[in-house]
């Protein structure tokens, strides 16, 4: 994973590129997953595509037989057509962005 960098110019400033071109945005949602939260309580798929990104505590993202952990400040994409699942892997509140991009 990328670390934090200060781009020249810049004075206590911290930033860290998450995710580069990777198609067109549909849309874009917040939210934040209590603990044991998540879903679907199944695996699903669908057309587009999620581009999650955690800002505070961490995801489990279940791909098919795989589990996936997105930690803070780390994004991931995750194809629809793979089966797939989102939850909180903390004991707190995880609060994390997802993008629909097609």
């Amino acid at each position: 994973m990328q670390e934090f960098i200060t781009p020249p110019k810049h004075v206590n400033f911290r930033a860290k590129k998450l995710f580069g071109e990777m198609g067109r945005i549909v849309d874009g949602s917040i939210a934040y997953i209590d603990l044991n939260g998540g879903g679907s309580t199944e695996l699903h798929t669908h057309e587009h595509n999620h581009l999650f990104i955690v800002t505070e505590g961490e995801a489990r993202i279940r791909l098919g037989e795989e589990t996936v952990i997105i930690h803070k400040d780390e994004a991931l994409l995750v194809e629809g057509r793979i089966p797939h699942s989102c939850w909180n892997n903390t004991d707190g509140v995880t609060k994390m962005i997802g993008i629909t991009v097609i």
